[in-house]
């Protein structure tokens, strides 16, 4: 088969599966597209690179569909693949771009960086030789990652060393794990972030709240913040770790009879008699917000924070060849009360936006108890938390300054912690008071960060949790860190104030 007429098929292909049009009408546009392909490639100024004209293709046709249906090339497929599998092959660090330097946040421990010995702050100048300054984080990620066994060059600037220290890794296997935290806030109330739902979410769940129960835990905190979804499976499985048997979860709804399905809990003596907050915001989308509406909807527990993104459309990947896919939206999904709660997008525009409809147009659908909830614009909390961050705060995150100064404090490079003891250091009752505001105003300063009395005094208490959350990390890891920035945290603590109305919940 000719390059030209592979490029229509993939094209015809995409469009079989919205729209239901008759057998003359495909074949004249077919005649068509072969017709355009024929006139670029005979006319065009420069040889045409076709698989990058069909991808393009593809990818200026499939958001005229809606949102959410996606072309998955190469590079997308295999990252689609490693995060449903929950693993992936390359060196193990976790890294972030702070201006134009790609930063190790923390090597993952056992994995071949951290056994060559890179450190938490060390900038990773090069990747085989070319600077990382005009990438992205994502691309770097990308680089660092490959084929197991096979081989990476890095070059890592570290403060103190004259010289870059030049490294080869072996890539290896790496699990990536979607239950990123869990730890107990206070004797009874434990916490677990998921941070995507991947083929080994209900899984590592369950170790973790086994661990979680060992330690005294009767009541749970489930955080979606920044959870962007992964397969529906998983969702249906975590919905009813908490629902008796029999409970509604989510169904589905599509143009083919096939996707029409309903979804039911079909376990019991799980996690039911748990009294459960679920954290959501605007960076909650799509299985989270099964899970979300399924618990809501069924009044087995109560939802914090802001409203969810609201993406209530189902992808069903399709392979159009070995390295390439596309997701696309097969079915529409609905809460146990009946209510969607995917976002318009008529006004591709609003959708891109966030401009939301009024209450007063949304539908309107009522819990099992007679709660009422909306739909067409993502889950509404049952509690909302006004939270942003203030501008001085966020333009200092973009910059990575409180994980820099964290990781100087902890190795007594700034002016205070010079002064203090290793066991001052160590105290877990280290308090982030006026003297460590004041040394941190010094490495502003010796950092030339401008900043005004105002703009800091307004970003006080934003700047002291991220102090903390930064020291704590240099000074007894990521995860301690975590906690004790959850302890400060907005959501957090309105899902404290809320227990004892989860508590009525649990039957």
């Amino acid at each position: 088969m000719k390059k030209k007429t592979c490029l229509a098929a993939i094209l015809i292909f995409l469009l079989t599966q919205s729209m239901a049009w008759d057998e003359d009408t495909w074949t004249k546009s077919l005649k068509k597209i072969s017709s355009l392909v024929e006139i670029i490639e005979e006319n065009y100024f420069k040889e045409i690179d076709h698989e990058k004209l069909a991808y393009a293709s593809i990818r200026g046709m499939l958001p005229t569909l809606d949102p959410h249906s996606y072309f998955l090339d190469p590079k997308n497929l295999s990252t689609l693949r490693e995060d449903y599998k929950g693993k992936y092959y390359g060196t193990g660090m976790l890294i972030q771009k702070h201006g134009d330097r790609v930063m190790v946040i923390s090597p993952i421990a056992g994995a071949p960086a951290y056994l060559l010995g890179i450190q938490p702050g060390d900038v990773i100048s090069h990747i085989e030789g070319e600077s990382t300054k005009p990438i992205t984080s994502f691309q770097a990620m990308q680089k660092l990652r490959g084929k197991k066994g096979t081989k990476v060059n890095i070059t890592i600037v570290r403060e103190g060393l004259e010289k870059p220290l030049d490294f080869t890794i072996t890539r290896a296997e790496i699990p990536l794990h979607s239950v990123r935290y869990a730890f107990m806030l206070n004797d009874d109330v434990g916490y677990i972030y998921i941070s995507n739902f991947a083929s080994t979410t209900t899984d590592e769940f369950h170790e973790k709240m086994e661990m979680l129960k060992s330690q005294g835990m009767k009541k749970l905190i489930l955080d979606f913040r920044l959870n962007g979804g992964g397969t529906l499976i998983q969702s249906l499985e975590i919905s009813d770790e908490f629902l008796p048997k029999g409970s509604g979860i989510v169904s589905i709804k599509g143009r083919k009879p096939y996707y029409n399905q309903v979804f039911r809990a079909s376990e019991d003596n799980q996690y039911e008699q748990i009294p459960l907050v679920i954290i959501i915001h605007q960076g909650t989308a799509s299985a989270p917000e099964i899970v979300s509406g399924a618990v809501q909807d069924n009044d087995r527990g109560l939802i914090v924070g802001a409203k969810s993104f609201g993406k209530g459309l189902v992808q069903t990947v399709f392979p159009l060849s070995q390295n390439a896919a596309v997701a696309l939206t097969t079915a529409k999904y609905y809460t146990p009360s009946g209510r969607s709660i995917q976002r318009d997008y008529t006004n591709i525009e609003d959708w891109a936006m966030n401009r939301e409809l009024p209450a007063e147009e949304r539908e309107v659908s009522y819990t099992l108890n007679g709660r009422k909830v909306l739909g067409q614009g993502g889950i509404t909390p049952d509690y909302e938390v006004d939270f942003a961050f203030k501008p001085f705060t966020y333009q200092l995150l973009l910059r990575g300054v409180f994980f820099a100064y964290g990781r100087k404090f902890g190795e007594k490079k700034t002016s205070l912690s010079r002064q203090l003891m290793d066991e001052q250091l160590r105290d877990p009752g280290l308090t982030i008071d006026d003297r460590i505001l004041d040394d941190f105003k010094d490495y502003l300063k010796e950092n030339k960060i401008s900043f005004t009395p105002q703009g800091f005094e307004e970003s006080r208490e934003q700047i002291i949790r991220e102090i903390e959350r930064n020291i704590v990390i240099a000074l007894r890891g990521i995860e301690a860190g975590e906690k004790a920035y959850r302890l400060s945290d907005p959501f957090v603590k309105k899902a404290f104030e809320v227990f004892p109305e989860a508590e009525k919940m649990v039957k």
